[in-house]
């Protein structure tokens, strides 16, 4: 249950007793409590994970053994902090098996999640402390709770109720079976997917099969090389060195096979095939003993879509709105590629290099012409500088603060006030011991207890392409708003204000999640906002007004086919997730039937995206992918607020911090929109901003 998973995964408590001689069980010496990176070794988690369980569950039996009649505070209050030590170990064992992983590490995960399942399932399983539970929820009147108060007792039972807590006794071990089984099955489908993405490796030694690529993208693959001790040029499957690849190359032929090695992975080789149906069933069987016809019944019915028909209604909705438009961008590519002597149909391994050579003319705008204006250093200056004018936030190296990889940088964030707010770790630099993709962490939620307040740890975690001898890190338009959409995660994190760490941060409905990470993009296309960080990294030169005006007009450039693609992901999504069965067809065949007529690009045999998709099969978006377009119709809408009152206005941007980033989960989310918004969002706002032309 998501109020349970926050109390024993994401809740760390640093001011109570801990066990001696083991640093993940005791309280940190630094001024801020942050996790002590540098003492913790690979042989101290499992211990510590034991010895936190004990302590966990003595506590737990201590509440049910209470002879005085259950409340609030004995009962409720009690169990929201008994995991802390469990969360602890939790919290920086899983997220460095994403970011700093281990052949070791993995094996170990594999003995930590069923002792960290059991323990779960002897909380939200416990028929004594359910008990205790209900008896505060059934007299809340008597109460006189608070607002906060109320809602962790609403999501205390309903986090009981959806975790099985009514079943029998014989359901309850199927249950419990069921979850240590997903578990298990989650992490091998996480760890296929790193090892299918290490696995390949283009390996060029000729300049002549460089042909086409930027400078910074040969000296990428250089260093690469270097690194493997190999002669000549390296390119992987870290997105940098493959999406680049893709982009410029000219060799048809080695485009074809990263693109080939790149959506077949875990096909065949680290295969997820028989993972994926096994997870699907799994998640299924827990609906089913549940109540719930699907998964997605179950999934859908505490986020603000609230039912698949929704969801799938949102969708199809979109789809039938935008595939015209996506029509139209390949059908323009195609035409521009044919004017340029390519014969043939267009295939998914030449759309990304032919659609930037026709941006590239259409704009006469061209990634190697940009990048110079985008380091990293001035980018992340960039989101500091617009949360110091939003938000009032100051940031300020601490280098004092243990970090796990020397690639890690830690910021002290601190208020108007000069307040401590939180520490931001940035670790921004692909390796191979970490996974594919950006996201957002937290190594400690803000909560409050006996009067005193603990602020936030917060993680943002990327793929950039690392700095050469002769170059910084210089990003692409692209990776500047992941940037930006991950640092929107992390002001959710950081600005939370509230007294219990299950609610508080990023501890919202999964479509609701996405908010403040796609709003924060929109700044990244401002030009009043751009002319403040876009200059090159040699001369420190501003960035053109000229150059300005064509990324502002290239914005919206194959928006119809990026939102397809979305869309896509979305709809198989569900499609895995909203029957009453366990799809049994080829994958390959599932994909190509699922999406049908939305299917733009041809189809190729012996690749899937499903056995790679991380997001639905080892992270939290099953049923739930639709939630990134879910998300965007309300930054659309929320964003015309700003640009009508104006992009820096702290009014505007205090409303949303009051109402959005620092509720987290007290209120409902559509309550919390209304309240920053004065009315539901529009649905049309979306469209409005991807295709204005249609007005």
């Amino acid at each position: 249950m998501k109020n349970l998973l926050k109390i024993t995964f994401l809740f760390l408590l640093t001011s109570c007793t801990m066990t001696k001689n083991n640093p993940l069980l005791e309280t940190p010496d630094n001024r801020y409590q942050a996790p002590p990176f540098d003492r913790i070794e690979l042989t101290d988690y499992k211990p510590a994970l034991i010895r936190a369980i004990d302590i966990a569950k003595g506590r737990v039996d201590s509440i049910t053994a209470n002879p005085e009649p259950p409340t609030f505070t004995n009962t409720i209050e009690a169990l929201e902090y008994a995991g802390e030590e469990v969360a602890r170990v939790a919290m920086i064992f899983y997220n460095l098996n994403e970011a700093h992983t281990s052949d070791q590490m993995q094996e170990l995960a594999q003995e930590l999640s069923p002792l960290y399942t059991e323990y779960q399932l002897y909380v939200s399983l416990n028929p004594a402390l359910f008990e205790r539970v209900k008896d505060v929820y059934r007299d809340q009147s008597s109460f006189e709770l608070t607002q906060e108060q109320a809602r962790l007792l609403e999501e205390t039972y309903k986090g009981f109720v959806r975790n099985g807590a009514n079943l029998s006794p014989e359901d309850k071990k199927t249950y419990g079976a069921i979850q240590e089984k997903l578990s298990l099955a989650s992490l091998e489908f996480s760890k296929n997917v790193l090892a299918a993405t290490n696995a390949y490796t283009l390996h060029l030694t000729l300049e002549e099969d460089l042909e086409g690529l930027p400078s910074y993208m040969k000296e990428m693959g250089k260093e690469a090389a270097t690194a493997l001790k190999k002669d000549g040029w390296v390119f992987t499957l870290d997105y940098p060195s493959y999406g680049g690849f893709m982009k410029f190359s000219t060799r048809r032929d080695l485009r074809e096979q990263m693109w080939k090695a790149y959506n077949s992975r875990c096909l065949d080789e680290n295969s997820n095939r028989e993972l994926i149906k096994e997870i699907v069933s799994l998640r299924l069987q827990s609906a089913n003993l549940l109540g719930y016809e699907k998964y997605t019944d179950y999934a859908l019915e505490q986020r603000m879509a609230k039912k698949p028909e929704t969801v799938n209604r949102f969708l199809q909705d979109l789809m039938e709105k935008t595939l015209p438009h996506a029509r139209r961008e390949v059908a323009e590519i195609q035409q521009y590629a044919r004017s340029k002597g390519f014969k043939g149909l267009l295939m998914p391994w030449d759309f990304s290099y032919w659609s930037e050579k026709y941006r590239e003319e259409k704009f006469d705008l061209t990634e190697e012409a940009l990048k110079p204006y985008f380091s990293l250093d001035k980018v992340q200056e960039a989101v500091f500088s617009l949360a110091g004018t939003l938000y009032g936030l100051h940031f300020q190296p601490a280098p004092e603060v243990p970090v796990y990889h020397p690639d890690v940088k830690v910021y002290e964030v601190t208020g108007e006030d000069g307040e401590f707010t939180a520490l931001l770790y940035v670790d921004y630099y692909p390796r191979q011991s970490k996974r594919s993709g950006a996201w957002m962490t937290s190594y400690r939620e803000q909560y409050k207890q006996d009067g005193k307040e603990y602020r936030p740890l917060v993680s943002l975690v990327t793929n950039f392409t690392k700095p050469t001898a002769t170059t910084p890190s210089l990003l692409t338009f692209s990776e500047v708003t992941t940037l930006f959409h991950e640092f929107g995660h992390c002001l959710h994190g950081m600005l939370a204000e509230g007294s219990y760490a299950s609610l508080t941060g990023t501890s919202v409905a999964r479509d609701f999640v996405e908010l403040p990470s796609q709003i924060l993009e929109n700044w990244a296309y401002e030009p009043e906002f751009l002319k403040t960080f876009a200059v090159h990294y040699q001369n420190g030169e501003a960035i053109p007004q000229e150059m300005i005006n064509k990324i502002v007009a290239s914005k919206n450039y194959l928006a119809g086919f990026g939102q397809v693609r979305q869309l896509q992901y979305g709809i198989l999504d569900m499609a895995w997730h909203d029957s009453d069965q366990v799809p049994s067809m080829d994958i390959s065949k599932f994909e190509e039937t699922t999406l049908g007529g939305s299917i733009i690009l041809p189809a190729i045999p012996g690749t899937a995206f499903s056995t790679a998709f991380s997001h639905v099969f080892s992270g939290g978006y099953s049923a739930g992918y639709y939630s990134y377009k879910w998300a965007e119709v309300l930054e659309a809408d929320a964003f015309e607020l700003f640009k009508e009152t104006g992009i820096f206005n702290r009014e505007t941007a205090a409303e949303f911090r009051e109402h959005i980033l620092s509720r987290g989960n007290i209120e409902d989310a559509d309550v919390l929109y209304r309240k920053f918004r004065g009315r539901d969002p529009k649905p049309d706002a979306l469209m409005r901003k991807l295709f204005p032309g249609d007005r």
